[in-house]
């Protein structure tokens, strides 16, 4: 806490001396860190300062540039300045992103927002959001769970808790509970246990039954598992990702079956993935049967998809923050060489 009041402190005489110097507003930021390097960065094309935990933040871009992260304990000081040759941003490079501000994540589809729909987002201390979703009270299930990859938060420092309980942000009468999940049906994790693994208390919010999703067993621990880990694996390494925007969810009102409570079981499973390395974007989305069935040796490729199809099959709207040249470009057709598929 001292370094984080002492770098403010900081700012703001930089700041101070900036506009000392010139009667223009500063257009420019610029990081100075402890081993003598600095990063620049345009304030016109700053959405806004995400923090990550107690360890740092994303400075995260409107321009469709790569998310900057800062740690604090790299940061010596912050200074304002005016650079005459700097040309501002467009302002307004996204028509359709939530204008729910705890909802401007890229990892976030458009919310629905209907009456019956709650926003539920779950996070720690150290380690920041642990992810959001979006709940239908009357179905007792989620949209969608979202959540972001990054070196940040995908430390393994504990185990799986199995603290199996309820999430707190939705109201008594609309949860599920072990009793919804009879013994044909298991309680299939969005966010997964193994993708939360920095503390207890993160992995414990993993559990709770509204980032449950009731599935066949042969399909949650084979093809399902076999997909969490292309993700969690393959993909959340710092050699392909600087940080990876993952959505999970289910077909909610494409009933198969239902438990024995009346819980819905969806005909269908799916993810969406979005990547961004060095500034440069690339999504993909899965899309499989949900069967009774193992599936243990399948071509994950077969199940690949592009987001726009994704789209089309789910009525979600996929990664609507980001801007919308961008958004436009990945969502509409996936190689699957780009993925190591």
């Amino acid at each position: 806490m001292k370094k984080q009041l002492i770098i403010l402190l900081l700012t703001i005489i930089s700041a101070n001396y900036a506009l000392a110097q010139t009667d223009q507003a500063p257009n420019m930021l610029r990081y100075y860190f402890s081993n003598g390097q600095t990063a620049e960065v345009k304030i016109s094309s700053i959405d806004r300062l995400q923090k990550v935990g107690n360890i740092g933040w994303n400075n995260v871009f409107n321009n469709g540039d790569s998310n900057l992260s800062i740690l604090f304990n790299r940061i010596d000081s912050i200074a304002f300045y005016y650079d005459p040759d700097i040309q501002p941003d467009p302002v307004d490079l996204n028509q359709n992103r939530n204008t729910n501000p705890r909802a401007l994540l890229l990892e976030y589809p458009r919310l629905r927002a209907g009456n019956k729909d709650i926003l539920s987002i779950h996070s720690t201390k150290d380690y920041g959001i642990t992810y959001g979703l979006e709940y239908d009270c009357d179905k007792r299930l989620a949209r969608w769970v979202a959540y972001e990859m990054h070196d940040g938060n995908s430390k393994k420092n504990v185990s799986r808790t199995n603290n199996w309980g309820d999430d707190p942000n939705i109201p008594y009468q609309y949860r599920t509970s072990s009793d919804d999940f009879t013994s044909n049906f298991s309680r299939g994790h969005l966010c997964p246990s193994s993708d939360r693994l920095c503390s207890r208390e993160q992995n414990s919010q993993t559990f709770y039954y509204s980032n449950m999703m009731p599935q066949y067993q042969n399909h949650n621990g084979v093809l399902w598992a076999n997909m969490e880990q292309q993700v969690t694996s393959k993909w959340n390494t710092s050699s392909f990702r600087d940080t990876l925007y993952v959505v999970k969810g289910a077909t909610i009102y494409d009933q198969l079956t239902t438990t024995g409570t009346g819980l819905t079981v969806p005909r269908y499973f799916y993810m969406a993935v979005l990547c961004v390395k060095n500034g440069k974007y690339k999504a993909l989305g899965f899309w499989t049967l949900h069967e009774n069935v193992s599936r243990s040796k399948e071509d994950l490729k077969k199940y690949a998809i592009s987001i726009d199809e994704l789209e089309a099959k789910t009525g979600l709207d996929f990664f609507c923050n980001l801007p919308d040249d961008i958004e436009e470009e990945v969502e509409k057709a996936v190689k699957t060489s780009d993925w190591n598929l």
